[in-house]
C-alpha cells in the first residue's frame, strides 16, 4: 500500500518528486501550493531555465544530466520542455582559458561531451559573439534551455494520471504530528476563509525561498537565503531573428569573467547578471496574494555596469534598449549545495530546498529513491540537510556564507580558497599556539584547521620538495613536504581536534553498533575496531574508528554531522549517542620519535599494541591513548577534555624540542596518508563504492548489518572497479582531483584524491578504474588542465608495505 504523501510546493521541485514518486509506485500523492496551478509564482515560474552540466561537484553535475535526460524526453502538448541548444563559455582573459579547460576534464570524468574551442569556433557557434572579443570557449553540446512551467506541467499530469493530485490556492499553516512523527497538513484557502486537512505518512517540503517559513512550522532552520537576482530582455538585435516556438538555436551563452549569461528569445536576447550587490530578501516580507511574488522591480543602477559590459562582449547590443527587467528571487545556501533530507526530529518530514531547474529532475530522483529505496543511488552527503552544525545554521552565517556565493557564483574558485567570515567559528584549544608558529589556517566543517606552518620555513628539507606553479601552487607550500619528512624521520604534532567525536552508551549499545557496521565491534575493553556504514545496497556510507572504553561505552571516530544524525535517528531506546567533539580535543603524535616524546612526558605504561587504548597521563593531564596512525608511522591519538587541551599541548611541544618535533598541518597529513593508501570518507569512497572496490575488504566481515548480502556478493563476484593509486611518470606532476583518466584516447575513470608523496618522491593520484585497467603496471594518463600526464597504477601501500613503521 502506498504511504500517504503531501508535497508541499508545485514548482519545478514539487512537480518533479510527484512525477519521481508515483513513477516508483507510490502514487497517493497530494502536492500543495499557495499560488496558482500550474504558475504558482515562485522562482520556477520567471526561472530563465539554463541547463549546464559543468559543475564544482560531482553530484551537482550527474543531477544536470539526468534534468537534461529527463526533460529532452518530456513535451507538453507538442511544445518543447526542452530545447537543446547546446552551452557556451567564452574566455575573455587567459586564467580563464585555464579554467576553461579544468572544466572540460571534469566534465570528460562525468561522462559529458565537451570541446575547448578556439575564437573562430566560438563565433561560428554564437552569431552576436566576434571572434576577436573572445580567447576561447568551452562548448557543451548536450546543455540547452528548460521550459520551466511546462516542465512542471508535463510532469504533474504524468503524476496526475498515476494517481497524484495538485491542489492550489492552498497555503500551509500546520503540519500535524504526533510522538515525533509526521501525521498531516493543514492549510487555509489562499485569500479565502476555508481550512483543509490532508493526512500524511510522509511530507516534502519543496518551497524554495519561502523555505524558512515553511521549515519554521516544524522548527527547522532552513539555512538558505532568498537572493534578487537582476535578468532583463533586450529590444530586437540585429543578427537574431524571430523564431517563432523555437525561441533560440544559439547555445546559452556565459560570460563568466563578467557574471554574465545570455538567451535568446527569438529576436530579443535575455541577459541575466550576478555583477550586482548581493540583495538579500526576507520571505516574511514577499507579497503572498500577487501571481509573481518572487519578482521585484528592476533596479537600473545595478544594471548600468553590467550592460556595459554585455556590450563589450557582444557589439550588436551597442544602440539597443532593455524592453524589461526585473529582480528575480531564487535561493542560495552558505555553500551552495541543495537541502536534502529528513527532518532531524520529526520522522517523515522531509526537505528539498535550494535547487535551481538545471539540478530539478535529478535532485527529485534522489529524493524519491531515498524515500522508496532508503537510500538514493548517487552520493548526496554534500547535499545532506543535516550536514550543518548549530552555528552554520544560524541566520547570521547563512547570510554572510550565501552573500559570498552569490558574488562568486561565476568566479573562479580553487577548491582550497579559504572561506569568508564569519571566522573564526571553531578553534581548538591549540590555536593560540597555531597561530604563534604561523600557522596558515583553512576552515573544514566549520573548524579552523592548519594547512601548513611557516615557523617550518627554515627546515632543510623544504629545498627538496619539487616547486609547483598555477593552480596547484596556490593554497600550497613546500613546507608542507618538510612537515611530512619531518613526521618520517622524526615526529610530528597534529591537531586532530575537528575529527568528530561521539560518545555511544547504555544497555544495548554494543549490539547496536555491531549490528550497523561491517566489523567486529563486540571485542575486549580497550580495543579500537575500523569499520564501515554501509547502504542496504552495499555502498560505502561511512568509516568509523570505534573504541570499546566499557562493556557499554564507545567513543566513535565519525565523518562530521550526517554520521551523527544517522547515529541518532537509528539508535534504539535506551542507547545514548552524544556529540562530544566540541567538549573535547586532540591531537596525533606521530613518527619514529613519537615514543622517545610521549615517555618523557608520561609514567604510565606505553606498550600497548597497534588499534589499542589506554588512559594515561600526560604530566598531570588525562588522556584517553589510541595506538592509532593515520599517517603510517608509529604513534597515538591523545584525546582530553578541552578545558585540558592547552596544557596537553605545551607539555607535549615542550617534550618534542629535544626530538625534532614539528607541527605539521593537513597538507603533510595528506600527503603521508596517500602514500600509506588510507582512505578518506566522502572523497575517496562514498555511497556509490562498494568496500572490495575501494579496498576496504579487510574490514567487512560476515554477518547480518545494512548491505551484507551484497558485499557478500561482491566478494564473491569480485570487483568491477577499483580505487588505486597512480604514480605519475614525472615527480613534478601534481594535480588535485576530479581529474580524468584515460586509457589510451578514452576516458575511464576519475582522480579522487592527490599529492605529492615527499617520502617516495612522486606525485600520487588516488583512481577509479575499471578491474581491468587496475592492475599494478597499467600505463595510464590523468587529463590536467588539457595535457595528458602520463602515469602507472602501482601497488599498494606505496609506502612501508609491511607496517614495520607502525610498530616500536
Amino acid at each position: 500500500m502506498s504511504p500517504r504523501v503531501v508535497v508541499i510546493g508545485s514548482g519545478v521541485v514539487g512537480a518533479a518528486v510527484a512525477d519521481e514518486l508515483t513513477e516508483r509506485g507510490w502514487t497517493d500523492v497530494t502536492v500543495l501550493d499557495r499560488g496558482a496551478l500550474f504558475l504558482p509564482g515562485g522562482s520556477s515560474s520567471h526561472a530563465p531555465g539554463l541547463v549546464f552540466q559543468a559543475s564544482p561537484s560531482r553530484t551537482m553535475a550527474r543531477f544536470a544530466q539526468y534534468t537534461v535526460e529527463k526533460l529532452s524526453s518530456l513535451d507538453l502538448d507538442g511544445r518543447w520542455c526542452f530545447n537543446q541548444v547546446g552551452g557556451l563559455e567564452v574566455a575573455t582573459e587567459p586564467a580563464r582559458v585555464d579554467e576553461l579547460w579544468r572544466r572540460h576534464g571534469f566534465l570528460s570524468s562525468v561522462g559529458v561531451a565537451s570541446a575547448v574551442v578556439g575564437p573562430d569556433e566560438c563565433a561560428a557557434l554564437h552569431p552576436l559573439v566576434p571572434a576577436g572579443n573572445v580567447l576561447a570557449g568551452l562548448h557543451i553540446p548536450t546543455d540547452g534551455l528548460a521550459k520551466a512551467p511546462r516542465a512542471v506541467e508535463a510532469q504533474a499530469r504524468r503524476a496526475i494520471a498515476r494517481g497524484a493530485r495538485f491542489l492550489g490556492e492552498q497555503r500551509v499553516v500546520e503540519i500535524l504530528r504526533d510522538r515525533g512523527r509526521v501525521t498531516g497538513v493543514r492549510t487555509e484557502t489562499t485569500g479565502g476563509p476555508g481550512q483543509d486537512t490532508f493526512p500524511a505518512d510522509v511530507v516534502v517540503q519543496c518551497t524554495g525561498f519561502w523555505g524558512p517559513l515553511t521549515g519554521a512550522l516544524v522548527d527547522l532552520p532552513t539555512p538558505l537565503l532568498p537572493m534578487a537576482h537582476q535578468y532583463a530582455r533586450t529590444a530586437p538585435v540585429p543578427g537574431l531573428r524571430d523564431l517563432g516556438a523555437r525561441e533560440a538555436t544559439a547555445p546559452i551563452l556565459r560570460h563568466q569573467d563578467r557574471d554574465l549569461y545570455f538567451r535568446e528569445h527569438g529576436e530579443r536576447l535575455g541577459i541575466g547578471s550576478y555583477a550586482h550587490r548581493p540583495i538579500p530578501i526576507d520571505p516574511a516580507n514577499l507579497p503572498t496574494h500577487t501571481e509573481m511574488p518572487s519578482s521585484f522591480d528592476f533596479t537600473p543602477e545595478d544594471w548600468a555596469p553590467a550592460y556595459a559590459d554585455a556590450q563589450a562582449l557582444l557589439p550588436a547590443l551597442q544602440g539597443v534598449e532593455v524592453e524589461h527587467g526585473f529582480n528575480g528571487v531564487f535561493s542560495f545556501t552558505a555553500d551552495g549545495m541543495p537541502l536534502l533530507g529528513e527532518h532531524p526530529d520529526l520522522q517523515g518530514y522531509w526537505v528539498a530546498e535550494a535547487v535551481w531547474v538545471t539540478h530539478s529532475c535529478g535532485v527529485a530522483r534522489a529524493l524519491a529513491e531515498w524515500l522508496v529505496d532508503g537510500h538514493p543511488s548517487l552520493d548526496v552527503h554534500a547535499c545532506d540537510l543535516n550536514r550543518f552544525t548549530e552555528a552554520q545554521r544560524s541566520p547570521a552565517h547563512v547570510a554572510q556564507r550565501a552573500a559570498r556565493n552569490f558574488v562568486e557564483v561565476y568566479d573562479i574558485v580553487h577548491p582550497l580558497d579559504p572561506p569568508a567570515g564569519p571566522r573564526p567559528m571553531r578553534t581548538s584549544p591549540f590555536h593560540l599556539r597555531q597561530q604563534e608558529l604561523g600557522a596558515v589556517f583553512t576552515e573544514i566543517g566549520g573548524w579552523e584547521r592548519p594547512l601548513w606552518f611557516e615557523s617550518n620555513a627554515g627546515l632543510p628539507d623544504v629545498a627538496r620538495i619539487p616547486t609547483r606553479e598555477g593552480w596547484a601552487a596556490r593554497n600550497w607550500s613546500p613546507i608542507a613536504g618538510a612537515e611530512a619528512l619531518a613526521t618520517r624521520d622524526r615526529v610530528g604534532l597534529y591537531d586532530m581536534t575537528p575529527l568528530t567525536r561521539v560518545e555511544v552508551s547504555g544497555p544495548g549499545a554494543c549490539a547496536f553498533l555491531d549490528g550497523l557496521t561491517t566489523n567486529k565491534v563486540d571485542v575486549a575493553v580497550g580495543r579500537v575496531v575500523y569499520t564501515l556504514m554501509l547502504t542496504a545496497t552495499g555502498g560505502v556510507l561511512s568509516d568509523l574508528t570505534v573504541t570499546r572504553l566499557d562493556e557499554e561505552l564507545f567513543q566513535v571516530g565519525a565523518n562530521g554531522e550526517v554520521d551523527v544524525d544517522r547515529l541518532r535517528r537509528l539508535a534504539p531506546p535506551g542507547v545514548s549517542v552524544r556529540d562530544v567533539t566540541a567538549g573535547t580535543c586532540g591531537v596525533g603524535l606521530w613518527g619514529p620519535r613519537a615514543l622517545d616524546v610521549l615517555s618523557s612526558v608520561s609514567s604510565d605504561d606505553l606498550s600497548f599494541g597497534y588499534f589499542r587504548a589506554k588512559k594515561i597521563h600526560i604530566g598531570a593531564v588525562p588522556v584517553l591513548a589510541l595506538r592509532v596512525s593515520y599517517v603510517g608511522e608509529l604513534g597515538w591519538e591523545l584525546y582530553t577534555t578541552a578545558d585540558q587541551g592547552l596544557a596537553l599541548w605545551d607539555a607535549l611541544w615542550a617534550a618534542g624540542a629535544g626530538h625534532g618535533m614539528v607541527a605539521a598541518g593537513r597538507h603533510a597529513f595528506t600527503s603521508l596518508r596517500l602514500e600509506k593508501g588510507y582512505r578518506a570518507s566522502g572523497v575517496d569512497m562514498t555511497s556509490e563504492d562498494l568496500p572490495a572496490e575501494a579496498g576496504l575488504a579487510f574490514a567487512v566481515k560476515p554477518g547480518e548489518y545494512p548491505g551484507a548480502a551484497t558485499v557478500s556478493a561482491e566478494r564473491t563476484a569480485g570487483p568491477r572497479r577499483r580505487l588505486v593509486p597512480v604514480l605519475m611518470d614525472d615527480p613534478a606532476d601534481v594535480v588535485t582531483g576530479a581529474e580524468p583518466v584515460y586509457s589510451g584516447d578514452t576516458p575511464v575513470g576519475y582522480v579522487t584524491s592527490a599529492a605529492y608523496g615527499p617520502t617516495i618522491d612522486a606525485g600520487i593520484a588516488y583512481a577509479w578504474l575499471p578491474a581491468e585497467l587496475a592492475t599494478p603496471g597499467t600505463a595510464v594518463a590523468v587529463e590536467y588542465f588539457g595535457a595528458r600526464l602520463p602515469g602507472v597504477v602501482a601497488a599498494e601501500p606505496l609506502f612501508d608495505p609491511e607496517g614495520k613503521r607502525l610498530r616500536p
